[in-house]
């Protein structure tokens, strides 16, 4: 049922301001991996939800920050379009994945290197600002943009900048076709393996390597499909669409481990060694999840000796990242004085006061 609690929201800000708490903002618990603020009060989205409109020959939909994510997922598949970053849900019993908690994280599925990240496609934003401001970004259409994208950075804040309160995000058609081939690799070789296909002219949407395979997905007109097929061989896998759905959700086995559970960023092409059982590839190589009890400074240098960056995603408690570069976080931080210059929203959050 559509609910517009924006004046509730509002009030409890302007509250929170006078008498001078902080307020940690919540929505449906689906990354309650990751750790929560450090506040004195919550600010409750979950019950803030509706769809406000959707264009399907537009190519936009626009809703609340409350809104379930399956429920805007189901609108669009019921007009053939989709979330082109494929955003995971992370959802488990009680707890759903909602639009503005997803745009919170700016987690993206396995379709991100080739469609786009969750970023790349907000085009709008309603937020509610650290002195209790109704403040509007962006619109409906893509443009370009002179200086900060306001929407856009709202993608990952992990609401530190402000609470979001209505996203307008661009949808894309569904494929025609989808096909996932299969192809025998070793662990060492598949990221230049992975680059390859990439760079070649195939109508790829996902390039994952798990458990001695690697997994290339096709998509697009049957024609396409088809051809790319018999250009690149490769054997057809069965029941590819549970593969990438527990690749996204971390369904699979391999993330159900005792070992603590970290996310390296690396250039695709990146040789880093990895023994096979303790490693998942994504993103064509740019995305690699590590299970190991090795000390946070050995993983991150790792990372950071190929250009990359590394951050503790999952552990048995509640984790902290991700956390901006020591570079960045004076940035941060000063982005975060200007939409919060009294620390209401999230202190805490991502290093940030």
């Amino acid at each position: 049922m559509n609910k517009d609690l924006t004046q509730l929201l509002q009030a409890t800000v302007k509250e929170a301001l006078a008498k001078k708490y902080s307020l940690a903002i919540l929505g449906g618990s689906s990354k309650s991996f990751l750790q929560s603020a450090k506040a004195d009060a919550e600010l409750n989205l979950a019950s803030h939800k509706g769809v406000l409109g959707y264009e399907p020959g537009e190519l936009f939909i626009t809703a609340r920050a409350g809104t379930p994510l399956a429920e805007i997922e189901n609108l669009l598949a019921a007009h053939n379009q989709m979330l082109a970053s494929e955003p995971p849900h992370f959802s488990k019993g009680e707890k759903q994945a909602t639009l503005g908690g997803t745009m919170a994280c700016g987690f993206s599925g396995p379709r991100r290197p080739f469609a786009g990240s969750l970023r790349d496609h907000v085009l709008g934003v309603r937020i509610l600002n650290g002195e209790g401001e109704l403040l509007q970004f962006g619109g409906q259409v893509m443009k370009n943009v002179a200086g900060f994208d306001v929407s856009r950075l709202m993608a990952g804040a992990r609401g530190t900048l402000g609470a979001l309160l209505e996203i307008t995000i661009k949808v894309l058609p569904k494929p025609e076709c989808e096909e996932t081939l299969l192809f025998e690799c070793p662990p060492a070789d598949a990221p230049k393996r992975m680059s390859g296909f990439a760079l070649r002219s195939l109508p790829v949407s996902a390039l994952a390597w798990f458990d001695g395979y690697i997994f290339l997905r096709l998509a697009g007109t049957e024609t396409a499909v088809r051809a790319a097929h018999a250009q690149t061989g490769g054997e057809i896998a069965a029941d590819s669409a549970n593969f990438w759905h527990g690749l996204r959700e971390h369904t699979h086995p391999f993330f159900r481990h005792h070992q603590p559970l970290w996310r390296l960023s690396l250039p695709p092409a990146s040789d880093v060694f990895i023994p096979e059982k303790e490693v998942s590839i994504d993103w064509r190589g740019g995305l690699r999840w590590w299970h190991t009890d090795k000390p946070a400074e050995e993983v991150e240098a790792i990372a950071r000796k190929q250009g990359g960056y590394a951050y503790l995603f999952r552990d048995i408690a509640p984790v902290i990242g991700p956390k901006p570069p020591a570079e960045l976080l004076k940035l941060h931080q000063r982005l975060k004085n200007s939409f919060d210059p009294h620390g209401i929203f999230n202190p805490g959050v991502m290093g940030l006061a």
